[in-house]
């Protein structure tokens, strides 16, 4: 087969002199090591040729055809927002979250650099877990002086409750990460290590998926490392480990959607195949942790924590905690659990640790650090802090407990951005609070080349730009670990001080090269024997359940309300806009769901004032459960179930929330939209809703959560098509013309009605249609007899046999239009109507205490 990076075709080859070009242009800053050129940048301007990597990567570049790179980058910025990849930097319920930033270009590592990388972390990891196992044992390090008490027992997160508890399986740690920086002189120095719930174990996934896709033949060509092997190896080994062996069943514990980091969670958990939890999900009986299902309690045997330590068990740790699962340290040191990583490793993070670990390696694996750390200084020893703060200016500042308040937590500083008075001041407060403050030394951060997009048909250009590589290391076995081949890079801004994602960072994919075989492991298992496909059966949890119940309520009362508002505003300037029955039914629906609050006046009243607050609550959280507000609702719900949402699905429920508030956004025009704008709004809206409620039709698997979504809407279906029906023959709107119309327009069956009646106004026409007629889906005949069959294929009923919830609903067997019309009061409808609104509210309750709090009886499962 012919080598497409070395011949590039003649379409193409025109364009290799400008790549080569841009690639020169992209000098790294004077002082810096250039990843390009594998060497450090000089003032002077002296330019050395590109490594043979990049050389390589730019050819096979210029070999494929395809779009230019402001067209890529555009492209894989698009795919990142149409993929729902989040970063959500503030963790604000209210607030958008932010697209993760990831740049075109990725950062290429020799072979032999990566040779090195990997042996280095390979050794802190066995040093590591060594550190730990003394810690939570013997503690021989600390009776021996290797290791200050402070940096372990003052340290916030050593947890006393752990100490001789034998970790599940005999390994503590199995996900570990090491942030490394490259100096000027070449060489990688670590710089931090995480080891409680290190983040970007599953963005890299997402970031080799979308560049490996921009950049085809080279990653091909330049023999990429995989990734799936390692992943492989990770969850074999925690199945191994964990009490049940290989038909351990394994977890996700996530701290929910408004953590920063969710998608990543989510994301992890599909692509390894775990349960993703909350710690609501979970219980502890008689030691051992269940996981909460609509079947009942099914047993937990591992793990994977992404929640910090000290929220894991409120009865032991934080009081205050919702996102952990009481009892839980309980289950591990009775050995029922694997909980990855081990509880109480967030010492470890400790910057002020780095200073120790080289005496410490020779002591407990005999060995000098292959990998070296930047020069750390712990203040709360006198001589490294006499050492330490003539330095201050060449060093940063940074926190020996991060993110506690206990010890007066801050932010990172570098000393080079501090005037004379700000030096003092920062050595004053490291007299005063020594312990507390750690001083590392500054290295002018490697520079690796970066896309940046310019807009319209200006070209792009290259830049370089510092960065940070986290690199994972993770168990394959008890004692035994491997480096996954690539990493995270972290990318600084163009006017950052730090690499961090919460300061506006971007990350680039990272490609670990080898000259040997590339290996070609996967995840996916070919062969499942039929008792394995049984098992595989997705599990719906408690927690899913509710969201999907409320994710089916949500949609149809945004419906409803969009058909409300809709109908309400064409009425306002229709032919029937003097009809006051159908003008009071009108405004009566609209308060009463809250469409326009309470205080406002009256349609009859204030005919303009109630238009006004009307159109200006559709885009309204607050007050007025409006369009906007279920829609809103209807996306964060949507985001505690983001797993089981096709990304389709996702994409409509983003967009028409962010399209809806978008129009709203502009203070001056929210409540001064005219009537058509705004029917052009709901229009637009509705066109969403559709989608979005064709997605949950036809694209989501019919198990039990499927049920109960699909539950919520008739519920919501057949109270409010109840109610509104009953209201409009109380204010006697349906007996003129417009308000007969009105009505069916309501009940989106107007098509339907003519087809079947053309222009009768005979209201046993409309009770056949609305209330009897089982083929019409917004009847409520049709609503009851589906909402029974749901209920009673929920509840495990056989065939054709209804459960005592089902009987709740009423029968429309036992419907008949003679009945219904015979009196002309209307008494046997409105009762009728009266016992739907009610059995929509005790329906409704049922099913919470059923299915939700595993407070029935029936539902107290052991999990066997």
């Amino acid at each position: 087969m012919k080598d497409a990076t070395s011949s590039p075709s003649a379409s193409n080859a025109s364009a290799l002199p400008d790549l080569q070009a841009l690639a020169h242009s992209g000098m790294a800053a004077p002082g810096h090591f250039d990843e390009l050129r594998a060497a450090v940048s000089h003032s002077s301007g002296t330019e050395r040729p590109l490594t043979s990597p990049w050389q390589q990567f730019f050819e096979a570049m210029s070999a494929q055809d395809g779009p230019d790179l402001n067209q890529r980058s555009s492209t894989l910025q698009r795919q990142i927002r149409d993929n729902g990849v989040t970063y959500n930097v503030y963790a604000d319920e209210g607030g958008p979250q932010r697209p993760w930033s990831l740049d075109l270009f990725p950062l290429l590592i020799e072979p032999e650099g990566w040779q090195q990388i990997e042996a280095g972390i390979l050794q802190r990891v066995r040093l590591l877990e060594r550190i730990m196992a003394d810690v939570y044992g013997p503690q021989q390090l600390l009776e021996r002086g290797l290791l200050p008490p402070a940096l372990v027992q003052g340290h916030p997160g050593y947890l006393r409750a752990m100490r001789g508890v034998a970790p599940v399986g005999g390994t503590r740690l199995h996900i570990a990460a090491f942030d490394l920086a490259r100096g000027p002189d070449g060489n990688w120095w670590v710089e931090g290590q995480r080891c409680q719930a290190p983040s970007g174990f599953g963005y890299l996934l997402e970031n080799r998926l979308a560049i490996s896709a921009q950049f085809p033949l080279a990653f091909e060509s330049l023999q990429v490392q995989r990734l799936a092997a390692t992943y492989r190896a990770l969850m074999d080994s925690l199945k191994r480990a964990s009490p049940a062996g290989a038909d351990s069943h394994l977890a996700l514990l996530t701290p929910g959607p408004y953590n920063e980091t969710y998608f990543e969670h989510a994301y992890l958990a599909r692509y390894l195949g775990l349960t993703l939890v909350e710690g609501c999900d979970l219980i502890v009986r008689d030691q051992h942790v269940f996981l909460k299902t609509l079947k009942g309690l099914v047993p937990v045997h591992g793990l994977i924590k992404r929640v910090d330590d000290e929220y894991l068990d409120p009865l032991e740790l934080r009081s205050d905690s919702t996102l952990g699962v009481p009892g839980l340290l309980q289950a591990i040191r009775a050995g029922n659990v694997l909980v990855a990583n081990a509880p109480g490793s967030a010492f470890l993070e400790s910057p002020a640790l780095l200073a120790f670990l080289p005496a410490l390696s020779r002591h407990l694996l005999n060995e000098e650090l292959m990998l070296p750390a930047l020069s750390t200084w712990w203040c709360g020893e006198r001589s490294a802090m006499e050492e330490a703060l003539p330095q201050l200016r060449e060093s940063v500042i940074k926190p020996t407990y991060p993110g506690t308040p206990i010890h007066g937590s801050f932010a990172s500083v570098q000393g080079q951005s501090l005037s004379e008075r700000e030096i003092d001041e920062w050595a004053g407060r490291i007299v005063r609070q020594s312990e507390d403050h750690t001083v590392q030394a500054y290295v002018p951060l490697s520079q690796m080349p970066t896309w940046q997009s310019a807009a319209g048909a200006t070209a792009g250009q290259m830049a370089a730009r510092a960065f940070m590589l986290r690199v994972f290391a993770v168990s394959d076995g008890a004692q035994s670990w491997r480096v996954l081949p690539g990493g995270l890079a972290r990318i600084m801004g163009a006017a950052a001080t730090s690499t961090s994602m919460q300061r506006g960072g971007s990350s680039a994919d990272v490609w670990a090269l080898t000259k040997g075989e590339v290996d070609s492991t996967t995840l996916l298992q070919p062969q499942l024997t039929p008792a394995t496909v049984a098992q595989r059966k997705r599990m719906v949890t408690s927690r899913a359940a509710e969201n999907l119940y409320w994710l089916g309520r949500y949609s149809e009362r945004t419906e409803n309300a969009i058909r409300l508002a809709r109908l309400t505003l064409e009425c306002l300037h229709g032919e029937e806009q003097s009809s006051q029955p159908l003008l009071n039914w009108l405004g009566k629906m609209a308060i009463s769901n809250t469409l326009v609050l309470p205080g406002v006046p009256s349609v009859l009243q204030a005919r303009r004032v109630f238009e006004r607050s009307l159109i200006s609550s559709l885009g309204s959280v607050d007050g007025a459960t409006s369009v906007g507000f279920y829609l809103r609702a209807l996306k964060m719900t949507g985001s505690k179930v983001r797993e089981r949402l096709s990304q389709e699905h996702w994409r409509v429920m983003v967009r028409a929330e962010e399209e809806l508030f978008a129009r709203f956004a502009i203070p001056a025009r929210a409540g001064d939209y005219s009537s058509v704008e705004a029917l052009q709004i709901l229009k637009t809206t509705s066109e969403h809703m559709a989608a979005i409620t064709g997605a949950q039709t036809d694209h989501m698997t019919r198990d039990d959560g499927w049920r109960l979504l699909s539950i919520g809407r008739h519920i919501e279906r057949l109270g409010f098509l109840a109610s509104a029906l009953l209201s409009s023959f109380q204010s006697g709107s349906v007996h003129t013309s417009g308000g007969f119309e009105a009505l069916v327009a309501l009940f989106d069956s107007t098509i339907t009605f003519h087809a079947q009646y053309q222009q009768s106004r005979d209201l046993a026409a409309l009770m056949d249609l609305l209330v009897l007629d089982r083929d019409n889906p917004r009847s409520l005949a049709w609503v009851a007899q589906t909402l029974r069959g749901r209920l009673a294929k929920l509840a495990g009923s056989a065939p054709d046999q209804l459960c005592s919830l089902s009987l709740r609903v009423p029968d429309p067997a036992a419907w008949s239009l003679t009945q219904l019309c015979e009196d002309p009061n209307f008494f046997a409808l409105t009762d009728l109507l009266l016992q739907c609104t009610g059995a929509a509210f005790e329906v409704s309750n049922e099913i919470s205490t059923t299915y939700f709090t595993h407070s029935m009886e029936s539902k107290q499962s052991v999990g066997t």
